[in-house]
């Protein structure tokens, strides 16, 4: 046989044009890679920034008013501002044009009441009541143009809930009570008279159904229906109240002492719901003047000096302050909460507001916040509701920890079963069997995550419910059955004890071993799953199971690849010492290729993170941060599946589920770039092996 040898000088021009083409393709390839890759990262970072971004107050422009009577109600009407005092009623563009004709009222109004949105407003003419409201430009009379005069008195303190679009509530203080008046526009009159004689101030909810009132230190809340009204408590205040406010939805009541700003809001309890004080703003003493907003849990206070700040609900002080001119003597927001109208002098001035997301912090992402309703601070993911009013719940605590449970459980256990799968492929089994079997496993990588979703919430989770008694005895008890076979197989005839072969004679016993211990309990304690008070049918349990069954066939490839990759000659150099094969294993094939199956343990946890389908499928998708192996539970990836469609774009909840995806991406690069690292330097400690060998 002779051997044709190339030649040094030799050179094929169109071999190393080739070559040179396939390189810079193959380059240009991992580089677009990594370029797609910072995109898809820096995409991320430019949909989620404006979250953070530093709210603003910028002024607008000023314009001169033509009454200089002191305001009595203000606000705001799309493009056009109202104003009323005690000569007139005026709406006055606020784009600069000539305000239009004034509106003049019969009487010198006292005081004005505004419902909640201010939709309409209750005037005190002077002890009688006139209910007006600003619609388009337009004064509008519901219940007539002549004030009301009630027979209990003269009023001196009012309140206004608008219940229908033709029905309103009216709490009135008058010489003999404190009388609560149901109108609609057909003059049809409730009328309710409570026990309590006096009070300071009166606020009534957005839906007329709760009335605060204040006498003193003594703060009352009446429980208010169409039959009557019921005192549902008694607060004693540690100092006399200054103003009663309600944010938008009406759950949250504000009151001012010269303490500050103090947030409450009822609590259930044994004896029903309760108030309770849950903060003091911080930054909120001093102050003259408080609004809010009308759709969202945002109020401004203005001190003498003229300085304005802007508080949340959820935030413990000022989201911005600003120091204007004093001299402020009224202020309302626009319907958006965009823009802040300011009085002062005979002069509106307006305030540009930048705060998209008032409700927004990092700290809410992360630690416990006191929600309405709530007994205690939690952490609660919770986007959407039926109610208009809802206080959306950003909390991500429950899907991390929904996540990282999910994603360790699944590889605790599919690690026992993956790695004891590829040493004794590796190690043990003949040639001609591994080139059946090691195929055979990978296969299942390719079977659709869906698919395994599918059949852990369909089929697996009805059947660990009715056999869970059997399920968390099923790993002892094939334990204790691979130990037995252990101490019996030298007994067996030596035909059937050929190395490599054992897993015939095992999977057979297992296999029965299996379906005994899943029978016996369920012929013993049918469906005991049911019968457990907090048992979920898709729970921990399922999804760990069928993410675990997905995680081997790729546990199981790298570690026995690890394991391959370990030069040959060390094992046989045991081998010739002395040493059986499973210490060979053990003492030296196994700590060499300790760095690849760390690696392969690290890609694996990484792939449960990223997980979707299985755990959107075989849990009961329940965002909580308690609960156990048969709690339900949601992740990262499947929150994310399931609300995003759903989410209004550039809304807070778009842009937080952004975030979440941001942050499961930073978590799943670092654990899969730790691992790869890992593989490298095992790689090139082997390369080094082999070249000294």
């Amino acid at each position: 046989m002779s051997i044709t040898s190339i030649p040094v000088h030799f050179s094929d021009k169109r071999r190393r044009a080739i070559d040179r083409w396939v390189k810079r393709i193959v380059t240009a390839c991992g580089v677009g890679i990594l370029l797609l890759m910072l995109l898809l990262f820096f995409w991320l970072i430019w949909v989620v920034l404006p979250l953070f971004s530093t709210p603003g107050v910028q002024v607008v422009a000023s314009q001169q008013l033509w009454d200089k009577a002191p305001v009595l109600a203000m606000g705001s009407d799309g493009p056009l501002g109202w104003r009323i005092s005690r000569n007139e009623a005026r709406f006055i563009p606020l784009d600069g044009q000539p305000a239009g004709p004034a509106l003049a009222l019969q009487g010198k109004p006292d005081a004005v009441a505004q419902s909640a949105y201010h939709h309409s407003l209750l005037l005190n003419m002077q002890g009688d009541l006139l209910l007006m409201q600003p619609v388009n430009g337009e004064w509008r009379f519901p219940l007539g143009d002549r004030p009301l005069h009630l027979p209990q008195g003269a009023v001196s303190h009012m309140a206004l809930a608008t219940l229908t679009d033709n029905q309103w509530r009216i709490a009135a203080q008058t010489a003999a009570g404190i009388v609560l008046l149901t109108l609609d526009n057909s003059n049809r009159v409730g009328q309710i008279l409570l026990p309590q004689q006096q009070a300071d101030r009166l606020l009534l909810s957005p839906d007329g159904s709760v009335l605060y009132t204040s006498e003193g230190r003594l703060l009352r809340v009446w429980q208010v229906s169409t039959d009557g009204a019921q005192l549902r408590e008694t607060q004693t205040l540690t100092e006399k109240p200054q103003s009663l406010h309600l944010l938008a939805g009406g759950r949250t009541l504000l009151i001012q002492d010269t303490r500050g700003v103090s947030q409450w809001f009822a609590i259930a309890g044994p004896q029903g719901p309760r108030l309770q004080e849950i903060r003091t703003f911080n930054a909120s003493t001093g102050a003259s003047l408080i609004v809010t907003e009308s759709q969202r849990r945002v109020f401004a206070t203005l001190n003498a000096a003229g300085e304005v700040s802007l508080f949340a609900s959820k935030q413990p002080g000022p989201i911005v302050t600003r120091k204007l001119a004093p001299g402020v003597q009224a202020a309302a927001f626009s319907p958006r909460g965009d823009t802040l109208l300011l009085e002062r002098a005979g002069q509106w001035q307006r305030l540009r507001l930048d705060d998209p997301w008032p409700d927004f912090s990092w700290r809410n992402l992360w630690q416990k916040i006191w929600y309405e309703n709530y007994p205690q601070p939690d952490w609660v993911w919770q986007s959407t509701a039926a109610g208009d009013s809802y206080q959306a719940k950003f909390s991500l605590m429950p899907l991390v920890i929904g996540t990282l449970k999910a994603a360790s459980l699944a590889l605790l256990f599919a690690t026992p079963l993956a790695l004891a799968a590829a040493m004794y492929t590796a190690w043990f089994m003949t040639p001609g069997l591994r080139r059946w079997v090691k195929p055979g496993i990978e296969m299942m990588g390719a079977l659709p995550s869906v698919v395994i979703g599918l059949i852990a919430g369909i089929w697996l989770a009805p059947h660990i419910s009715n056999a869970l008694i059997g399920v968390l005895l099923l790993p002892l008890v094939l334990a204790a059955t691979l130990l037995l076979c252990g101490l019996f197989s030298p007994r067996l005839p030596a035909r059937w004890r050929q190395p490599g072969y054992e897993v015939l004679l095992l999977l057979p016993i297992l296999l029965a071993v299996t379906l005994f211990t899943l029978w016996l309990p369920t012929y013993i304690w049918p469906n005991i799953g049911e019968r457990l008070a907090h048992y979920e049918q898709r729970n921990l349990l399922v999804a760990a199971l069928a993410m675990g069954f997905a995680l081997v066939p790729l546990i199981f490839t790298l570690a026995e690849d690890a394991l391959f990759s370990v030069p040959l000659s060390l094992g046989q150099g045991s081998l010739a010492l002395g040493a059986t094969p499973w210490q060979t294993l053990t003492r030296v094939v196994l700590p060499g290729a300790s760095a690849g199956i760390f690696a392969a343990l690290m890609i694996g946890f990484g792939r449960a993170l990223g997980e979707t389908m299985i755990v959107l499928m075989a849990t009961g998708n329940t965002p909580v941060s308690e609960g156990g192996l048969f709690a339900g539970l949601r992740a990262l990836s499947a929150n994310i599946a399931i609300e995003m469609p759903e989410a209004a774009a550039g809304s807070a909840h778009y842009r937080i589920l952004f975030l979440s995806a941001l942050i499961l991406l930073i978590f799943t690069l670092i654990i899969n770039t730790v691992a790869e690292v890992i593989r490298q330097r095992l790689r090139q400690r082997y390369n080094q092996h082999e070249g000294q060998g």
